[in-house]
């Protein structure tokens, strides 16, 4: 049986067992793709800006404004999971919202506020695909728990005598399981997907993280297929929250026309008009962002589209969802 190359064979070491000669095939076997691995080419962040001049005005003003975002959600996962009074199926979707919105921040931030003070920083080919990973899942899993956020509203404006019965505890866990495992499952095959293209080695990347748009116009291996499968997979997975939530409130406008006092009609409409706005916020954002064909890519316009997705939005959609906790309460109650 032939061994490996680079493994000295002496007349003592033939007459090993055959399963010590198996482990060692399988140790320089796992050797190897280790050591492909590290050899796969890396990427080199430019940053926000064009120029290799650091900007520590923009750093500060990031800071503060990623501190206060990761703040003000990290109180309200800390507020919904230890208040009992809070114990109900929105502000459990609320919390874990703000989990989501956490996370998705820290995944790009960072990157963000290093290059500002040092233009041109280094990414390995695993770091750089693994903030991809949860870049996708995490914004994925975000429009899966808005579509069960005006599940939930749907059911307390049209159905609120049996609210209690169909918002159970159980379905609230496997609407919220089931929006990380499809995220994570989708997020998964564009990884897979994008990381099997050919790609230069320590390609310069204009952005200031890995973003997909921006390593599938890198790619130096041919690229229609793999933009076909995520466009239209891509499409399928965002436009199915989107279907629900429209039509959420189709059933919310329904009901609420049919109701004779003005006033039940505008409380109503105003435990909804928050989750409205940040709905429309993340579709928005996402549509006009990913779903353009590569040839309209635009570096400068992604870098900006990206940032006001990224850091912006979330800074107002934590404001928001302040006021549709304080709005929601009397219909919970």
């Amino acid at each position: 049986m032939d061994l490996p190359s680079g493994l000295a064979i002496s007349g003592q070491e033939e007459k090993q067992p055959r399963g010590s000669a198996d482990s060692a095939e399988v140790w320089h076997a796992a050797l190897q793709a280790l050591a492909n691995l590290t050899s796969a080419p890396g990427f080199l962040l430019l940053g926000l800006m064009n120029g290799p001049d650091a900007q520590p005005l923009l750093f500060l003003l990031f800071l503060g404004v990623y501190l206060l975002n990761a703040l003000g959600n990290l109180s309200m996962v800390v507020v919904v999971s230890s208040d009992a009074a809070l114990h109900y199926p929105m502000y459990y979707f609320l919390g874990h919202l703000s989990l989501v919105d956490v996370c998705f921040t820290t995944v790009t931030v960072p990157r963000l506020l290093i290059s500002l003070l040092h233009p041109g920083q280094a990414i390995s080919f695993q770091g750089c695909f693994a903030q991809m990973y949860f870049f996708v899942a995490l914004g994925i899993t975000e429009s899966y728990l808005l579509a069960a956020m005006s599940y939930d509203r749907a059911v307390a404006v049209c159905r609120p005598l049996h609210y209690c019965a169909l918002m159970t505890p159980g379905r609230c866990a496997a609407l919220v399981g089931a929006s990380w495992a499809v995220a994570h499952l989708h997020s998964l095959l564009h990884t897979l997907v994008i990381s099997a293209l050919s790609y230069p080695a320590c390609a310069p990347v204009r952005h200031f993280f890995c973003d997909m748009t921006v390593m599938l116009s890198l790619a130096t291996s041919d690229i229609s297929a793999a933009e076909t499968a995520i466009f239209s997979e891509g499409l399928t997975v965002v436009l199915t929250p989107l279907l629900l939530v429209s039509l959420s409130y189709v059933c919310i406008l329904v009901a609420v026309l049919g109701v004779r006092s003005a006033g039940g009609r505008r409380r109503a409409f105003s435990t909804c008009g928050a989750h409205l706005v940040v709905v429309s916020l993340f579709f928005g954002s996402v549509l006009s962002v990913y779903f353009r064909p590569l040839s309209a890519y635009s570096a400068h316009y992604d870098r900006l589209a990206s940032l006001v997705y990224a850091v912006v939005n979330k800074e107002v959609k934590g404001a928001l969802k302040k006021e549709f906790r304080c709005r929601a309460a009397p219909q919970e109650l």
